[in-house]
């Protein structure tokens, strides 16, 4: 999940070695904090929250594949 987090982030950013994922699981749910540098924080969010919204749902639609609760948190 993290690599496609990553192939989904790393294009779009101008700072794609600023890009981190930390992952924390508890039972069934899995959160990854997606973390990347201040200047590209607009790029990843996109307007009006797009961008964001059609990573979490990518996201969401895989963890169903493994049946999983998956949470995408973004940070700066």
């Amino acid at each position: 999940m993290e690599e496609l987090i990553l192939a989904i982030v790393k294009p779009l950013v101008d700072h794609p070695e600023d890009v981190l994922i930390s992952v924390s699981e508890t039972g069934k749910t899995t959160s990854y904090k997606l973390s990347v540098n201040k200047e590209d924080m607009g790029r990843v969010i996109g307007k009006q929250g797009r961008i964001a919204k059609a990573m979490r749902t990518v996201v969401y639609a895989a963890g169903s594949k493994y049946n999983k609760k998956l949470h995408l948190e973004i940070t700066d």
